[in-house]
C-alpha cells in the first residue's frame, strides 16, 4: 500500500462549487493537512491539489475563472508539476470545450471535449455504481485488483483528444472513459469520495504521487 509522508498538504481548491465536506472527510482519514482554499498562498505551499465539482460545465467554468487565482494554479500544476486531481466536473472542465446547455471554453489542460453520454435506453443521469476497466498502468490505480466499482453521478462525459490519456473506462449505455492522465494532472469522472474503499484506495495513490 503506497505509504504516505507527514509533510503532505492537500488544498481542495474552493470555488464555490459545492460537495466538498465529504472529500474532506475522506482525505482526513489519509492525511491530517487538508484545507479548502482559494488563497495564492495556500495553493503554493500545498503539495497536492484537489478541483471537485457539480453542476454544469458553463457554470463551473465561469466560477472557477471569477473565484480562483488561475495563474497561480496554472503555475503550480502546468510548470512545477505538482499532482492535480479534478472529480467529477473537475475532470470535465479540464477538456478544451463542454458542450452542456451551450458551447463553453474548458481550461484545456488535456485535450478533449465534453459531450452527453449516450446512453441509449439507460436513463440519464447515470446514478450508481459502476466497475471500471483499466486499460493502461498508472500510480492511481496501483494495488486495483480484477475488479473496483466506483460511484457515478453525471450525464457528460470527456472524450479525449488523444487515447493515451485513458486510463480507464466504465460503460453505461456506451464506453466512455472514467479516469484521465497527462503527466501530472489526473481526472475521474466518478465520486471516489462517495465509493468507499475503492475511493479511498484511489485517493491515497493519488496522494502518494511526487510533484514532477
Amino acid at each position: 500500500m503506497t505509504e504516505l509522508t507527514p509533510d503532505t498538504k492537500v488544498c481542495i481548491l474552493d470555488y464555490s462549487s459545492g460537495n466538498v465536506g465529504s472529500v474532506v472527510n475522506l482525505i482526513k482519514t489519509l492525511v491530517p493537512n487538508v484545507v479548502v482554499s482559494s488563497d495564492e498562498n495556500i495553493i503554493r505551499e500545498s503539495t497536492h491539489l484537489i478541483l471537485p465539482g457539480v453542476g454544469a460545465f458553463g457554470a463551473c467554468m465561469a466560477r472557477i475563472r471569477e473565484r480562483l487565482p488561475l495563474k497561480a494554479v496554472e503555475e503550480e500544476v502546468l510548470a512545477k508539476g505538482k499532482p492535480f486531481l479534478g472529480i467529477c466536473i473537475g475532470l470535465q472542465v479540464l477538456a478544451q470545450k463542454g458542450f452542456e446547455f451551450g458551447e463553453y471554453e474548458g481550461l484545456g489542460w488535456i485535450p478533449g471535449t465534453v459531450r452527453k453520454l449516450d446512453s441509449g435506453a439507460l436513463p440519464l443521469p447515470h446514478v450508481g455504481w459502476n466497475d471500471i476497466s483499466v486499460v493502461r498502468e498508472s500510480p492511481l490505480t496501483r494495488q486495483f485488483g480484477d475488479k473496483q466499482d466506483f460511484y457515478f453521478v453525471h450525464s457528460f462525459v470527456f472524450h479525449p483528444g488523444d487515447q493515451t490519456h485513458v486510463v480507464a473506462t466504465s460503460n453505461y449505455g456506451q464506453d466512455f472513459p472514467c479516469i484521465i492522465n497527462r503527466d501530472n494532472i489526473y481526472g475521474v469522472q466518478f465520486h471516489p469520495e462517495k465509493s468507499q474503499k475503492a475511493g479511498s484506495l484511489l485517493i491515497r495513490n493519488f496522494l502518494g504521487l511526487k510533484q514532477l
